[in-house]
């Protein structure tokens, strides 16, 4: 097979060691050797950028964009369908090529990618949100009727459960049903108008039988996780992931250092919400005034998170806002004290710890994937970032970016 040498730029590894003028070479769709004067059959000029692993980003929806009722009553069934194709579009071209779909996408969007049908990121899904009666998933109105963004299917159950025994036969369906990491909600949320972030959700034993079956089956649990008690609650219970963790106390943060769990930010989120309003769609007030609300708790959370050292991995709630805006995360994480390397390594070698695929991805290291991205400019600005994606690269081969 031909060698391909990606050649007069700097690299960053998806580590926390320092960019370096270098080379990486891809062969057969893995990288070979990264270091420097190194040699290919072809050449990538990477002269003025810098190539990076493809970015990951931790949570997204891709069947939904932007959603409110109305909307959600006025869409066909299947439109869902098509969405999802356009936005993992969006979201491969400015070079995030894994991404973990925290509810919406079922096993056939993902074949759809991984057979080539469509172009889009690697994918792991979660298929549905797990959600007590009244709690952020279950979709009932106030007119007695239920709206729900995510219409039951045979690919997707719904999500909401209450009591062991119930938990334990709706984790089992969505293993059958393809989920590579089950999904809770131990809060309330911020788009569902009627709780309130800072209350918890689910009691301990059903926290505890999601995780169990999910452990049975090689998988991990992600928790929507906003107040602190409900934080905790999923970290009693072996919960790897704390998605949003807008209220974290002291405790919490304890807690995530002690059993090495993982912060999944999401600042994109409310300030989506928040744009989205800006822009005269029809939410209700109740949810864009606990959009206001939240937004300087939940970079206090995170920076506290972060001086302590708790693992963080980026992620966005994208289709919250607008898909192909990911990459603005990384702006709003450096505004809570991280640096921009910290940034990167968020969106690269840490998340790829996060979803177990570290030995393939994430990382330029000899053996690895070749899931690449040139960014013009300098990795010690994450500014902008979306507009300086040059190209992207799946298993070595261009599928995105300004030059695609």
């Amino acid at each position: 097979m031909s060698r391909t040498v990606f050649t007069g730029g700097t690299v960053y590894d998806g580590t926390t060691s320092l960019p370096a003028v270098g080379d990486v070479v891809v062969e057969d769709g893995r990288v070979v050797e990264v270091g420097t004067d190194l040699d290919g059959d072809e050449a990538v000029d990477c002269t003025g950028a810098y190539v990076s692993p493809g970015f990951f980003d931790c949570h997204v929806h891709v069947t939904m964009e932007r959603p409110n009722v109305l909307q959600t009553i006025a869409t066909p069934f299947s439109l869902q369908f098509y969405l999802a194709a356009a936005n993992l579009k969006k979201t491969l071209d400015v070079g995030i090529t894994t991404v973990r779909d925290a509810g919406g996408a079922d096993q056939g969007v993902k074949e759809a990618v991984s057979r080539g049908l469509i172009p889009g990121p690697r994918m792991q899904i979660a298929i549905i949100m797990l959600s007590q009666t009244g709690g952020h998933g279950d979709d009932w109105e106030i007119c007695g009727a239920p709206a729900p963004f995510f219409v039951p299917h045979p690919g997707r159950p719904s999500g909401v459960v209450d009591g062991p025994l119930e938990v334990r036969r709706r984790v089992r369906e969505l293993i059958r049903a393809g989920a590579d990491v089950i999904k809770v909600a131990t809060t309330g949320g911020v788009l569902s108008p009627r709780d309130d972030p800072r209350h918890p959700h689910f009691r301990d034993d059903e926290i505890a039988e999601m995780v169990a079956e999910a452990t049975a089956a090689g998988l991990h649990v992600m928790a929507h996780a906003q107040g602190a008690g409900g934080i905790k609650a999923a970290l009693r219970n072996g919960v790897r992931s704390i998605e949003h963790g807008i209220f974290l106390d002291d405790e919490a943060i304890d807690m995530m250092l002690q059993r090495g769990a993982w912060l999944v930010p999401t600042l994109h989120a409310p300030r989506a919400v928040l744009a989205a309003a800006d822009e005269g769609m029809p939410l209700p007030q109740a949810v864009v005034d606990k959009a206001r609300s939240v937004s300087d708790a939940h970079r206090d959370s995170v920076r506290r998170a972060h001086e302590a050292g708790v693992r963080i991995a980026m992620g966005t709630d994208c289709g919250v806002g607008l898909h192909g805006t990911n990459l603005d995360e990384l702006e709003l994480m450096t505004g809570t004290g991280m640096s921009p390397l910290e940034a990167l390594h968020a969106t690269t070698g840490s998340a790829a710890e996060l979803l177990d695929v570290a030995q393939d991805r994430g990382t330029l290291a000899p053996g690895r994937r070749a899931d690449l991205v040139v960014v013009d400019g300098d990795p010690g600005d994450v500014t902008g970032l979306a507009g300086r994606v040059r190209a992207v690269y799946l298993d070595g081969v261009r599928v995105g970016g300004r030059e695609a």
